[in-house]
């Protein structure tokens, strides 16, 4: 079986992503196949110095043969022009990466649908699931200039990826099926072509993710930073001026793309750093080579300048208030809300609510792994996950603190992705302390002490601590509601919180009984997207981390699951692992999310939260709603920052927009 996938949609893309429902999403879409070429291409008046004094090309030599063509249309969207600079606020230096998140420059991306289609490629053709034809489009370039081509995916396979000083553990997970590597070739200077005996359903998607598996760097650069490739003595020198260990440890050093700290290291991102660490503030300059244009021709992005202002991340609120970001929602909580609103009636700034797209807001994992035999077992029962749930006043929790504005679900997908079933949302979900009292009975808690408190079968009182890292007031004030509800039906709980570090230490060493934390990062899943929050695949996950450090590590740290239940999502994720057709993956997932909604190894609380994002009143084409996430929508990025621009007097009269 072939797919082709190129950047313009089929007939029935268009047909499902309609205008209207294109436009309630307020996300972008590619330009249909009736959208005539544009007839001319428009730069930036930001570049206009240089390409007169001849130290950059023309816009017609900068741009690929075929650049992506976005169109810029729908409800509060239209074609801008270019120039403005616009400022966020972050909390650390490593923040340095929300601008490679924002972007969303990726080979492929997600759409509207959760499909995935070409961004930085031109096309791509899958066949049977494992042999997978990537198409560049002739003429891009990297940030400096130089060509983008299949030599940088040799470079990246052949001395990075394959090379035991910069990969140790060899080519990262999503470049193996079944264990196995693929079969690189480079068919011609934009073609390249990965296969594998078996499928490799993780492939494409982990090039599509917020956090992408890259597969090429810009070769051209590298190269003099590497042994393969660099004067040895000149090397050496780069080395000790550097005060780095080694060779392999100035070339990490150099080449990281997601976290782009080096303002030498070309991009294809719309906005690439000029800034060297370390630094208060960083200053990110449109790409002169970036591979998108709007239906009028005018290369995006349309502003020329972000800001990252690094600061403490407790004053982001107030800083936000006082207007000095035009974009910002890290660092921004709904508690926020009402202080963001009452100074946006001051300022030049709208504060909007986008959905948060977690499958659980907060959860709480009881820990499989715990290292006390008694609670170990106490946590497996799955009766007492039950009466947990049931103990719960939801609708309590949505209305003290969300304002009912919120939804009262389980841990699972979210109405808009293609995988959601109500059923799943609502099982365990109701507020019934009779039941609970009633399930506890039944899992041999019948005994109290004189304050009412359950008695554990080895004479104990139920009582625990419910671990968390602290790090937001809601989760406090959400434990403390839980508190009161567990206390009804026998149990008693102490909320704490530790610092990060060693709450995950504490957790992955069996000493954490239960934790609060979210749910799955993503609940805008499809078919085509790895189930790894659904089974054991990771000691971070802090429900059953020594059962994920099992498969993390093939075996050889943790502990091999002993649950029927958890043994049945191993296998299934697996075949999902090894799944050809997405009817198969579709079917997968399914069933994972059933068993989870069934066995309650998460138990959701609260989904569907808001989450505040200022914008200046200025800044156009932010979308009034969204859907606010990591995973799929890389947070702002799939609603397409660079396709943001400034109404105002300062760039009015700059460049003007054709209607």
């Amino acid at each position: 079986m072939i797919r082709r996938r190129s950047s313009r949609p089929t007939r029935r893309d268009t047909l499902l992503l309609g205008s209207a429902a294109l436009a309630s999403l307020g996300l972008p879409r590619l330009a249909p196949a009736a959208t005539a070429r544009p007839t001319e291409w428009i730069d930036s008046p930001f570049f206009a110095s240089q390409v007169a004094a001849g130290t950059l090309p023309a816009i017609a030599q900068r741009l690929p043969s075929s650049p992506r063509i976005v169109e810029v249309s729908g409800e509060d969207r239209r074609p801008g022009r270019h120039g403005g600079t616009m400022r966020m606020l972050m909390g650390d230096q490593r923040d340095i990466r929300m601008m490679t998140l924002y972007g969303y420059t990726r080979l492929v991306g997600y759409d509207t649908n959760l499909d995935i289609v070409p961004d930085v490629l031109e096309s791509y053709e899958e066949r049977d699931g494992r042999i997978f034809t990537l198409r560049l489009r002739p003429g891009h370039r990297w940030s400096d200039g130089s060509p983008f081509t299949a030599e940088d995916f040799r470079y990246w396979w052949e001395h990075v990826a394959n090379n035991r000083r910069l990969s140790p553990g060899g080519p990262p997970q999503a470049l193996l099926a079944g264990g196995e590597p693929p079969v690189f070739e480079v068919l011609s200077e934009t073609e390249i072509r990965y296969s594998w005996a078996k499928p490799n359903p993780i492939f494409l998607p982990s090039l599509a993710g917020a956090q992408p598996t890259y597969i090429c760097m810009p070769s051209g650069y590298l190269k003099q930073f590497h042994i393969d490739h660099a004067d040895p003595v000149t090397l050496h020198s780069r080395v000790k001026q550097a005060r780095v260990r080694d060779w392999g440890a100035l070339h990490e050093r150099l080449s990281r793309m997601y976290r782009p700290e080096n303002p030498d290291l070309p991009t294809l991102d719309p906005w690439r750093n000029i800034t060297p660490l370390p630094a208060e503030q960083f200053t990110f300059q449109r790409n002169p080579y970036f591979h998108r244009v709007d239906q009028n021709g005018r290369q995006l992005p349309y502003v020329d300048e972000t800001t990252l202002t690094v600061g403490t991340s407790s004053l982001v609120p107030a800083k936000a208030a006082a207007g000095e970001a035009d974009l910002q929602a890290r660092y921004l909580r709904f508690d926020n809300y009402t202080f963001l609103k009452d100074a946006s009636k001051r300022m030049n700034f709208d504060v909007r609510l986008w959905k948060r797209a977690e499958g659980s807001y907060f959860a709480l994992m009881p820990n499989m792994n715990a290292i006390d035999p008694v609670w170990r077992d106490l946590n497996r029962d799955l009766r007492y996950r039950k009466a947990l749930s049931v103990a719960i006043n939801r609708k309590d929790i949505n209305q003290v603190i969300f304002f009912g504005l919120a939804k009262e679900s389980g841990n699972t997908a979210l109405p808009e992705s293609p995988l959601h079933n109500p059923d799943y949302a609502r099982m365990w979900m109701q507020y019934d302390p009779a039941l609970a009292d009633r399930l506890l009975d039944e899992a041999g808690l019948r005994k109290r002490d004189s304050d009412g408190v359950r008695l554990l079968p080895d004479g104990r009182r139920l009582e625990f601590t419910i671990e968390t890292a602290g790090e937001s007031t809601e989760e406090t004030d959400i434990l403390d509601l839980i508190k009161q509800d567990f206390y009804a039906v026998g149990i008693k709980i102490y909320p704490r919180s530790t610092q990060r570090d060693v709450f995950r230490r504490r957790i992955v060493a069996g000493q954490t009984v239960m934790s609060a934390w979210a749910g799955m990062d993503n609940g805008l899943v499809s078919a085509d997207m790895e189930p790894e929050a659904l089974a054991p695949t990771s000691s971070a996950q802090f429900n059953w981390p020594r059962w994920g450090q099992f498969l993390e590590t093939g075996g050889r740290e943790g502990e091999e699951p002993d649950v029927a239940e958890v043994r049945e999502l191993v296998a299934l994720y697996n075949g999902w692992r090894t799944s050809e057709t997405r009817a198969q993956r579709r079917q997968i997932w399914q069933r994972m999310l059933e068993i989870n909604a069934q066995q309650l190894f998460a138990i959701g609380v609260i989904n569907g939260t808001l989450q505040p994002v200022v914008v200046s009143r200025d800044l156009k084409n932010v979308p009034q709603k969204g859907l606010y996430s990591f995973e799929p929508g890389a947070f702002f990025g799939r609603y397409m920052p660079d396709t943001f621009w400034f109404d105002t007097a300062k760039t009015a009269g700059l460049d003007k927009p054709k209607s």
